[in-house]
Order: C-alpha cells, then sequence, then structure tokens
C-alpha cells in the first residue's frame, strides 16, 4: 500500500494547488439488525456517492457469528470494500459514522448489535493510534470475518505490521464464517 499519488490521475486542489494522495484503502461493513444486507447496500452506496472515494471492489457477503457480543446476539452480514481515495483517514473516519448514523446505528455497549458497522481497516500505509481512530484497526488481523471477504477481492494484501491476509486467514481459521453465495452486493 502506498501513499504516493497515481501518476495517470492529477488530484490537486484548486484553492490551495496541495497534491492529495490517492491511498488504497480497505473497509469492513456488518450488519445484524434488521434488513442486514440492505443495510450492507446502503453502505457500498453510500461509501460510492462520497466525493473523493471510489469503490473498486466489493467482496461476496458472509454470515458469520458475533464476536465479542451478548450471547441472543444475531448472525452478521459482512462484507469488505476496497477504495481508493483522496480523502485523508480522519475525513474517512467521520464519513463512516455518518453512514452508520444514517442507518440508524445506535452505539451503546462494546459487542452491542447494530443496523450497521463501517470499520476502517487500512487507509494506505498510514498508522494512527487515536483514541477514536487505530490503523491499522487494531483486532482485524485476527478476526475471520474481515479476513476472508478481504482475501476474497485481494488476496495478496497485507495489514501492515502484521503480515500477508492469505496468513493470518490460516492461522485464524474460517469457523464461524460462512460465504452466502445465495447474497451479493451491487458495486454501483
Amino acid at each position: 500500500m502506498t501513499e504516493t499519488p497515481n501518476p495517470h490521475i492529477v488530484d490537486t486542489d484548486t484553492l490551495t494547488g496541495e497534491m492529495h494522495p490517492i491511498r488504497r484503502s480497505v473497509l469492513a461493513v456488518g450488519s445484524n439488525l434488521g434488513d442486514r444486507l440492505a443495510n450492507l447496500q446502503g453502505a457500498v452506496n453510500s461509501l460510492a456517492d462520497t466525493p473523493e472515494v471510489w469503490v473498486t471492489a466489493v467482496s461476496p457477503v458472509y454470515e458469520t457469528r458475533p464476536v465479542d457480543a451478548p450471547d441472543d446476539s444475531r448472525d452478521f452480514l459482512n462484507a469488505v470494500v476496497l477504495i481508493d481515495t483522496t480523502l485523508s483517514a480522519r475525513t474517512l473516519l467521520d464519513r463512516a459514522l455518518a453512514i452508520e448514523d444514517a442507518f440508524g446505528r445506535e452505539r451503546s455497549e462494546p459487542g452491542a448489535p447494530r443496523t450497521l458497522d463501517v470499520d476502517l481497516i487500512v487507509v494506505g500505509d498510514r498508522r494512527a493510534n487515536d483514541e477514536d481512530l487505530v490503523l491499522p484497526h487494531p483486532k482485524a488481523h485476527e478476526r475471520a470475518f474481515v479476513l476472508a471477504p478481504w482475501h476474497d477481492i485481494e488476496p495478496d494484501a497485507d495489514i501492515p505490521d502484521h503480515g500477508p491476509v492469505a496468513k493470518l486467514l490460516e492461522q485464524t481459521g474460517r469457523e464461524g464464517v460462512t460465504v452466502r453465495e445465495d447474497l451479493s452486493l451491487d458495486l454501483q
């Protein structure tokens, strides 16, 4: 992953003349409340409608057992979305939170059921360790519901500081994670 601007695309801010690097970013989306598939599709559509975000791939949909959640939680539908963006990690996080809010996400206790979860997994090779933004995502390397769909669409991917997604998925295993071939998300 790189923060070098794509040499074929000139993206200059007309007010400052400042170049904004295009970063490959990975977002994980999940839902276990309401119309789970419609919530995921809404997240993909909302990301695609975001200025300075280009959705390049969407993984197959997986059904997964909840992790670190109350015992009576419904299974999640999960997917991974690859994007190219000139947005900063902070701006991308703000957009992800706004998308969650638009779909009725209530933030109560960690692991609580949710209509929509949009997590930044990696943003280029950015590192962050703030209270509300940690990059790469601190648990992605051990979560099959992120690794399996990501591996499907980018098998040679790496998580900075953790290694190849393929190797991490092999270590984590696919228990509790099932591809739903009867469901799919559309790329706009």
